[in-house]
């Protein structure tokens, strides 16, 4: 008896089985991000509580090593982390109310440059900057509900904050009890695997978060002397931005160093803005060279062009703060993935040659 033949050749049924695996994983992800859109409030902490709980583990557990009480070595760990943050955010506050007015003054100077050289363009700059009171007179209403609608942000982000610290606190106190909650939870035979994957993914966040940390500090102080040097105003704010901005990557540091190179240009002029310039390319070659192949080579490497894309997801899903979470989200994913095909990579040729 003849066999039927196939209606479909071989290739083209691969192609549609490839295509439905794709639009299935793909369903199942836009699902999962509306969910966490919806319950983002819940959702955001707990992400933020894990970041920060990657980059503070190994502190807390050195606290632990030296006989400090868990639940002691977790809320010395949490009055750090506030320390810290307050710190720089008292910097960049203070570092904007003692120059504002002066890098505001050094703009509108830089605006009648302008008008002098380019006429009438610039003058519409110069215009711009001496009638604002008019301008925000003229919209007071939208600016008024703007105000509504930022202090109610705000209040949102303030009760995450808190929230994420509090959960940093306990995962931190109750991190010992996590593998065994995780293999209680796993379905019957799959314990190990789950464990291996939640610790690779747990040991690529970390060496992110580490590094990029210690980095961002390096850029911080490099470009913080730079500035001092060429007497910049609001040198110590533009460092704690150029700190923050690097846990953004590429996109942050281009962002915080536009800034700086901007600010020096209003108040130092076109000389010192392309000494600024060079400082903050020049940290950008030490980074890029010598501190990230140095610092993350023990962590999961991607290549630049993945994380453009993946920030600028981040982004269209989130803002500011999927850009934030963009980048060690997939660095988990990467390392659930190593460990997988660690698990399971090997067994396909064995399983291949058997007849």
């Amino acid at each position: 008896m003849q066999a039927s033949t196939p209606l479909l050749p071989e290739a083209v049924r691969r192609f549609a089985a490839w295509c439905a695996v794709l639009l299935l994983g793909a369903g199942v992800v836009y699902v999962g991000i509306r969910l966490v859109a919806e319950f983002r409030t819940a959702v955001v902490p707990v992400l933020l509580a894990l970041l920060g709980t990657a980059l503070l583990g190994p502190l807390h557990r050195r606290l632990v090593k030296a006989g400090v009480h868990r639940s002691v070595a977790a809320g010395l760990t949490c009055v750090a982390v506030v320390a810290v943050v307050g710190g720089a955010v008292y910097i960049v506050v203070a570092a904007l109310i003692d120059t504002g007015d002066e890098i505001v003054a050094s703009l509108k100077e830089a605006a009648r440059g302008v008008s002098e050289h380019f006429g009438a363009a610039g003058t519409s700059l110069d215009d711009l900057a001496s009638n604002a009171r008019e301008l925000l007179g003229k919209f007071g209403g939208t600016a008024a509900s703007g105000v509504i609608s930022g202090v109610s942000v705000v209040g949102e982000s303030i009760a995450m904050a808190v929230l994420a610290l509090l959960l940093v606190f306990f995962f931190l106190r109750d991190s010992d009890k996590a593998a065994g909650t995780l293999r209680s939870l796993s379905p019957r035979g799959s314990a190990d695997t789950l464990e291996a994957m939640a610790r690779r993914a747990l040991r690529a966040v970390e060496g992110f978060m580490r590094g990029t940390t210690f980095i961002a500090l390096i850029d911080a102080l490099c470009i913080t002397v730079g500035l001092l040097v060429l007497d910049v105003p609001g040198a110590a704010g533009l460092g704690a931005l150029v700190f923050v901005g690097a846990y953004i990557p590429y996109l942050g540091a281009f962002i915080s160093g536009a800034l700086a190179v901007l600010v020096a240009l209003a108040d130092r002029g076109f000389v010192i803005a392309l000494w600024v310039l060079g400082v903050v390319l020049a940290v950008q070659v030490l980074e890029g060279h010598v501190l990230q192949p140095m610092i993350q080579s023990r962590t999961v490497q991607m290549h630049p062009a993945l994380v453009m894309v993946t920030i600028t997801a981040g982004a269209s899903v989130a803002g500011v703060l999927g850009m934030l979470l963009a980048v060690p989200l997939t660095a988990a994913a990467f390392g659930i993935v190593q460990e997988l095909r660690t698990r399971y990579g090997d067994q396909e040729p064995s399983s291949a040659q058997e007849p």
